[in-house]
């Protein structure tokens, strides 16, 4: 019997796996087994129409050098017989001697191995399966022998290219049957290696970017392999030279003259343009489910690197990939939506170029809703959907056995509406096999499904009294499997007198099967299964037994033994006495070795006289029929030692725990300790889970003396209750023991109520009453439920309760605003209801305040800060829990009147009662206007009276800007912004200067008062070359403001600057570089000759030469190296004072008044506007430093240098 079942309510074990083989079900119609087993005798004298079970493929390609099969397997009662058609004519087999049909089958075998050939075979064929009840039909299948075509003859040039070119190797294979798989070798069938420069497309062409002198070979080999017939097609190898730019030149250097050689260069290095596809914009369209490949590949110099995005949209990410260097975007099981515009981008250091490719994706005919078997009773009533879906829209058509229903005979139970068949009242001459085809332009769809007229009553086909063995706490399945027409319903009882089993325990699956998730001792007994339809009623018994699980008493432990001593593993298992076990010892998992030094008894492994390869992973494996347990230890082989000290540590966990003295509110439980590994149990901590309510979760029980090993133990009502022991020595304590057997307490009321309760509105006219929920564990049994009540605090009125599941809240309607409300919740639950709960307090919702602050009054307490006062609001007017006061101000205008921009208002929060508060942070001379409002829970609440008043004057900013400008020879010109804030009336500007000499030092300051009305001032009778410092700020009548300061430069003497100019001029030309370069060698020669004289005694007299030459242009050789002083210009070196004169000890000191731009750390660097002001920044002072001769910093002249030589 096969049923088919709805979809399971939950997983079954993977033993039951074979069931379902067996159960398997479509929606809710039955189908007669075929098979000849025990419950297919059953059921021998029903009928069933046919059903196609096994066909070939749609597109069928064959190997032409093997015998055809063409597959068309189905079943049906009476067995059906077979037919074909080919080409849509009949296929008669009796009269071609190649072509039989196997026995009891449809599937036809054509031998063309002895002779005939495939190619005669080709066609579209079609099977039907027919019998009393109907004709059922295959696909059509298209045969076609597969074909692997040879290369045409071709003539290949050898390709010769400058490195750098881009280069496509066209491959163009023969079109096969299926499409050849292309790729490239060399005559060594080696693949040739691929990158981001060289790869190969789609296409089976190979493209290089760019090529280069390791591209050059002669065995550029395009294969293509046919799976189908296993052949290997081979082209015509492609030679390819490419030439570097060193051969090239060599090649032009043979070829020209001396007067006509040239250097040949690479190509160029240019932008990425695409080789594949061609232009900017391109087409692909797609079938759903399919896989959809983009391709995109381009050249350039250097390699382009390519990129893809999906324009509006982005791209699927389980489902996109990236082939051949990222130039191939896959998208698996492509859908409609992922139709769209792609974009792939090639990309290298010269630019970028784009290509867009829109993609549609159509859709061959899929399922909706495919059509399934129908089993009906006569006079019922049916449907047959068949809807499908595709792009292009599929169009639906019906057959009934094999013929279109426009022309089959006429069926008065059958009413067809487009993709629905219904039917009504139907009779047995209704039986027949209805076919469905979904087409359109890529393909169809063809579905068979029966319509079959049954009047049956119910059959159980289990075997009656089969008996179920469960291990305890483990799922139990009782099978019933049924058939009937009508449907049967199905109910379960267990015993004699038992009331139906419903699934609040239980779960009744649709194919008859009794699924107990937790199987119990109480689980125990014998269960019946009764089918019912409008024809009759059948039942079964079947017996179910839990047994306990096995478990170890003892287990192997981890060893460490000398060499040629002796260990024991032991090895006890508890189990149900009614089960045998088996013990079987293996080592490494695999059997002990066959050695008489391995002994085995009823709990033991002995190994005497241990070696070192006995060393390993001892395993006992306990079996029984219905479980297995299994548990290692590892034995290490030492060399003999000395007897060593004993070791201490953590117990070994207790074990062997069982429960007795089961009562509703107790229970004893006993262990066996293990061993205390030579410290005391000192003693032993109990720990239970809640399977029920928190399972995996384990929580402290009790903790009892070390010499204990009973414990009575405290339980609550309505728990799942394990237990596990571990015991503590003076080391640590020990890991768990197995958990204890299962004992489930009796429900009783619940013994606490929620805690939290709170009471608070939401809304003005609701009261929100929440609590912390009990948990599962505090229920003390089933049905949970609370029980909340409320009444007005002040008022004379009763109680209003309402029961509610087990939540955390319940909203109360319609209650005044922000009124108090005692609260109670209660717990209760099937058995009864929790203590009487203690009332708290809360309150209604809230509503906005009704009445303004008034009184509203400020006192100014200096020009940025202020003081508030208001009166309180009536308390009934607040309306909520008062939160405090907040007061909203801003400036209105300045009363300068020079500033009318309104400006955001700000907010202050004064918390609880309140009643003054301070505004700080406030506008000097300013016209501020502020106002109170009350704030509660809800919000604020009208706002009092606008309240204006003023801030006095204040200390300006300091000026928005300070610039100088037009600097002279001895003026400067300063323009300004007047201060952002004025804070009050400007009365007058303040202006402070003084010179900064070479040294950096400060001279007099000058103060001078400028008007208040003015915003440009120029200087005069200034220093030349001199710089300036400016400190300048804005005053009130209150006081002076911050200051803004600058500095800046009066421009130098324009005699000085021809002088600087002739000299770079000078310096510039190549014969003064000449002229240099042969004094520096002349210095060297006067030095080695003057080294020898001194080595001798002798005396040469350079410097009296120096004395007889002396001018204050010329600056001294540097002595610690040397060498000349840089060149620099005029400006470089330190004016001299009118009058001033060079000491005779050739230094140059430096006056309080030079004003080198070298000190100011501009150098020659400096620039100079076209009038020869400078333009630059003072970048700060540096250290002063001796100006002596022979330690100057300045970079002496080369012209002086050279001077000084003469």
């Amino acid at each position: 019997m096969q049923l088919k079942t709805m979809p399971k309510k939950k997983p079954l074990s993977a033993g039951r796996a074979p069931l379902f083989l067996f159960l398997c079900q479509m929606i809710s119609a039955l189908d007669v087994p075929l098979d000849h087993g025990e419950k297919a005798k059953l059921l021998d004298d029903l009928v069933q129409p046919p059903t196609i079970t096994q066909q070939s493929p749609k597109d069928y390609i064959i190997d032409p050098r093997e015998n055809i099969v063409i597959q068309c397997e189905a079943k049906g009662k009476p067995p059906p017989s077979f037919s074909w058609t080919r080409n849509g004519t009949h296929f008669d087999i009796d009269k071609d001697p190649l072509v039989t049909m196997k026995p009891g089958s449809g599937t036809l075998v054509i031998n063309i191995m002895s002779e005939g050939k495939a190619e005669t075979y080709e066609g579209v064929y079609q099977c039907t399966a027919r019998n009393e009840r109907g004709a059922a039909v295959s696909n059509n299948i298209v045969v076609r022998p597969s074909r692997s075509p040879l290369w045409t003859k071709e003539r290949l040039e050898p390709i010769i290219l400058r490195s750098g070119q881009s280069l496509v190797l066209p491959c163009r294979p023969p079109i096969g049957l299926p499409p050849a798989i292309i790729f490239w070798m060399d005559n060594s069938f080696q693949r040739l290696p691929q990158s981001e420069r060289v790869s190969q497309g789609l296409n089976g062409d190979l493209y290089f970017s760019n090529v280069l002198p390791e591209d050059t070979r002669e065995d550029y080999i395009c294969y293509a392999r046919f799976n189908h017939t296993q052949t290997i097609q081979q082209k015509q190898p492609i030679s390819l030279k490419v030439i570097s730019v060193d051969e090239l030149n060599d090649t032009i250097a043979a070829n020209l003259s001396d007067t006509e050689f040239y250097g040949a260069k690479s190509s160029k290095e240019r932008p990425p343009t695409f080789l594949t596809p061609e232009g900017n914009e391109s087409h692909k369209e797609e079938l759903r489910g399919n896989v959809l490949s983009l391709e995109c590949i381009a050249e350039g110099l250097p390699t382009p690197v390519i990129y893809w995005i999906k324009e509006d949209g982005t791209l699927p990410v389980n489902r996109t990939f990236y082939r051949n260097f990222k130039k191939t975007l896959q998208i698996i099981h492509v859908s409609e939506a992922d139709s769209g515009n792609y974009q792939c981008i090639a990309k290298n250091a010269l630019g970028a170029v784009h290509h867009t490719i829109s993609v549609t994706v159509k859709a061959a005919p899929y399922w909706i809703v495919a059509p399934h078997n129908l089993v009906l009773s006569p006079g019922e009533n049916g449907t047959l959907i068949c809807r499908a879906n595709g792009n292009p829209k599929p169009r639906i058509s019906w057959l009934t056995n094999g013929v279109p229903v426009e022309i089959a005979l006429d069926d008065p139970s059958r009413k067809i509406d487009g993709d629905t068949i219904m039917f009504s009242n139907v009779q047995e001459s209704s039986s027949a096999v209805y076919q469905c085809n979904a087409s359109n332009k890529y393909g169809y769809l063809l579905a068979n499904a029966f319509v079959n007229v049954l009047a049956e009553p119910p059959r159980i086909l289990t075997s009656a009294n089969t008996l179920y063995q469960v291990i305890a706490n483990r799922p139990a399945l009782l099978d019933c499997a049924f058939f009937g027409s009508p449907m049967p319903t199905i109910e379960w009882f267990k015993g004699t007198k038992g009331s139906a089993l419903h699934e609040d325990i239980y779960v009744l699956h649709d194919n008859g099967t009794l699924e107990i998730p937790v199987a119990q001792k109480d689980s125990t007994g014998t269960y019946t299964c009764v089918a019912r339809n409008k024809l009759g009623m059948a039942k079964n018994e079947v017996h179910l037994e839990i047994k306990d699980p096995t478990r170890f008493i003892k287990q192997p432990e981890y060893a460490v033994v000398q060499r040629g001593s002796k260990v024991s593993f032991e090895c006890k298992v508890k189990h149900d006495h009614t089960l045998i076990p088996t013990i079987l010892w293996l080592k490494d998992n695999g059997e002990l070795p066959n050695d008489e030094r391995f002994s085995v008894d009823k709990d033991h492994l002995v190994v005497s006289d241990v070696k070192d390869e006995d060393g390993g992973t001892y395993t006992c494996a306990a079996n029984t029929t219905l479980d297995s347990v299994s548990a290692s230890a590892v034995l290490r082989v030492v060399a003999p030692t000395p007897t060593p000290a004993p070791i201490y540590d953590v117990p070994n966990p207790p074990f062997d725990l069982e429960l007795t003295n089961q009562l509703d509110k107790s229970v004893q439980l006993t262990w066996t300790p293990g061993d205390d590994n030579n410290s005391p149990i000192t003693k032993f901590i109990i720990e239970y889970e809640d399977a029920m309510h928190e399972a995996g979760l384990w929580r402290h029980q009790a903790e009892v003396s070390g010499t204990q090993t009973t414990a009575q133990l405290k339980l609550s009502p309505y728990v799942n209750y394990s237990f596990r022991v571990m015991a503590e020595n003076s080391i640590g304590r020990s890991v768990p023991s197995e958990a204890s057997e299962q004992y489930l307490t009796k429900a009783a009321e619940p013994d606490q109520n929620p805690t939290a309760v709170e009471g608070l509105g939401t809304e003005p006219d609701n009261l929100v009453i929440t609590w912390k929920p009990l948990n599962g564990f505090q229920s003390n049994g089933p049905g949970l439920q609370y029980k909340v009540s409320w009444r007005q605090k002040d008022g004379d009125d009763e109680w209003t309760s309402v029961v509610v599941a087990n939540v955390s809240k319940y909203i109360v309607s319609g209650t005044p605003t922000f009124v108090p409300y005692l609260i109670k919740v209660q717990a209760l639950n099937d058995v009864g209801f929790a203590p009487e709960p203690a009332a708290v307090m809360g309150h209604s919702g809230e509503d906005l305040p009704m009445v303004a602050p008034g009184n509203v009054r400020v006192s100014v307490v200096n020009s940025t800060l202020a003081e508030a006062h208001w009166d309180p609001v009536p308390p009934k007017s607040v309306r909520g829990h008062l939160q405090g006061y907040r007061i909203y101000y801003w400036k209105a205008q300045s009363s300068s009147k020079r500033n009318r921009r309104h400006i955001e208002k700000k907010i202050l929060t004064f918390q609880g009662s309140k009643t003054h508060g301070m505004l700080p942070g406030l506008q000097p001379y300013s016209h501020y206007v502020l106002n109170v409002r009350v704030v509660n829970g809800k919000g604020e609440g009208p706002a009092s009276a606008d309240r204006g008043f003023h801030t006095p004057e204040g200390v300006p900013s300091a000026p928005s800007s300070l610039k100088i400008v037009n600097p002279t020879l001895d003026s400067l010109t300063l323009e300004w912004d007047p201060p952002s804030h004025p804070n009050g009336i400007l009365t007058e500007y303040i202006l402070k200067y003084q010179p900064i000499n070479s040294t950096h030092e400060l001279g007099p300051l000058v103060d001078l008062k400028i008007p208040a009305n003015k915003t440009r001032w120029t200087l005069k009778n200034l220093n030349f070359s001199t710089r300036y410092k400016f400190y300048f700020y804005a005053q009130t009548s209150v006081g002076s403001g911050s200051q803004i300061t600058e500095e800046a430069i009066t421009t130098v003497d324009e005699g000085k600057k021809a002088m600087a100019s002739r000299q770079v001029d000078i310096a510039t030309q190549g014969w003064f570089i000449g002229l240099m370069c042969a004094v520096a060698l002349l210095i060297l020669i006067l030095l080695i000759v003057c080294f020898i004289r001194r080595n001798k005694g002798g005396k040469y007299p350079v410097k009296e030469k120096e004395d007889a030459h002396a001018d204050p242009e010329i600056q001294p050789m540097k002595e610690d190296d040397g060498t000349f002083g840089e060149y620099s210009d005029a400006e470089d070196h330190k004016p001299l004072k009118k009058g001033s004169r060079t000491p005779s000890d050739r230094t140059v000191k430096k006056e309080d008044s030079d004003d080198s731009l070298v000190d100011y750390g501009e150098g020659v660097n400096g620039q100079f506007n076209e009038d020869g002001s400078f333009i630059g920044q003072y970048s700060g002072k540096k250290e002063k430093e001796p100006a002596e001769g022979n330690e100057s910093s300045e970079a002496p002249s080369p012209v002086n240098a050279m001077n000084s030589f003469v």
